[in-house]
């Protein structure tokens, strides 16, 4: 499974989570997947066992699906929000170091610019 696809089932098994009666449309529209990526989504992971569907009557008493984690789409939720965390912390740290060097070599430019020098990077004029 790539990022893509990771960030997809977590935003998936989120969006299921909160709203277990969503349709597969609504999911779309929601999350900014296609209509088939949502259906394909949703097979795969009724597929694992961490959902399961249900019909049921909405309100105006037409027959839809209840998508419903199940124990183990409960636990795997945990495991890709634990990794998507960790790894979008690194992210984070690393656009502060970049935005970090970033002021600095603004900063030096700004100085130089002030000063009427060209400015000085890695001892080179």
């Amino acid at each position: 499974m790539n990022k893509n696809e990771t960030e997809a089932i977590l935003k998936l098994l989120r969006a299921l989570d909160e709203n277990p009666q969503m349709t597969q449309r609504q999911l779309s529209s929601h999350l900014g997947l296609s209509l088939g990526k949502i259906n394909f989504l949703l097979r795969a992971l009724i597929d694992r066992g961490l959902i399961k569907s249900e019909n049921f009557k909405n309100s105006k008493n037409k027959l839809g699906y209840l998508y419903l984690l199940t124990p183990g789409g409960i636990e795997e939720k945990a495991r890709i929000t634990y990794r998507f965390l960790k790894r979008k912390t690194a992210e984070y740290e690393m656009l502060k170091d970049e935005i970090r060097r970033l002021k600095e070599e603004v900063a030096l430019i700004e100085d130089a610019r002030a000063g009427g020098h060209k400015p000085i990077k890695n001892g080179l004029a």
